[in-house]
């Protein structure tokens, strides 16, 4: 079977996935200036995810390459591949292992509130139930670029999980991270006249796309 049941929604059955190239994003975002987001991504990226038995038991491995980044400005994309940044010729890629898995549950406190029922003005009034939201889960391991190992959680929405019309199991999800860059030793910056620095030292992970069974 495809999917299985667990904590009241619809999963992926055990197995290994993989990222589907054909439904992805790994992007990245980073302020330029102090006031404008710069958006990029990595065209090149593949990731296996094992699904266990027990779900929060399942793992994920995943490399990108970073000589594949593009923010669509080619002078921009040569300087962040040089050695002022990621130094694609030295550090081909950039990889990322999961150690653990914890389970945030489908609905933010927000947007839980009870259902009104038997309304004293209208006894046939009822307020419709809210949206199931979100399954959301935190991906706890470390990535490494440029050969430094830091400790990074993804927020993952977990989208769904069934049987295409193609006969190919898959499942969907997008996550996301903050990471400071000077933590992996990517250091170039320019300071500003008028205050801050040129590049944002945060870099905002952006990740989406479909996993399909191996």
């Amino acid at each position: 079977m495809p999917t299985r049941t667990w904590e009241g929604m619809t999963i992926p059955s055990p197995g290994v996935y993989r990222l589907d190239q054909a439904h992805k994003r790994v992007g990245f975002l980073a302020r330029h200036m102090m006031v404008s987001p710069v958006r990029g991504e990595f065209r090149e990226a593949s990731a296996q995810i094992v699904v266990a038995d027990d779900p929060l038991a399942s793992s994920v491995s995943a490399t990108i390459h970073t000589a594949s980044l593009t923010t669509h400005n080619p002078d921009r994309d040569v300087h962040l591949t040089s050695p002022d940044f990621l130094d694609v010729v030295r550090f081909p890629t950039m990889e990322y292992r999961s150690n653990g898995m914890t389970w945030k549950g489908a609905d933010d406190p927000i947007f839980q509130w009870a259902r009104l029922r038997n309304n004293k003005l209208n006894r046939r009034a009822t307020v419709p139930e809210p949206a199931r939201g979100p399954v959301r889960f935190v991906l706890h391991g470390h990535l490494t670029v440029r050969d430094v190992t830091r400790p990074v959680d993804l927020q993952v929405d977990f989208g769904g999980a069934r049987r295409d019309p193609y006969g190919q199991d898959i499942f969907g999800f997008s996550a996301s991270a903050e990471i400071e860059r000077e933590d992996y030793g990517l250091l170039w910056n320019v300071t500003l006249e008028s205050g801050g620095v040129l590049v944002g030292k945060t870099v905002h992970i952006e990740i989406a796309g479909e996993a399909l069974r191996a």
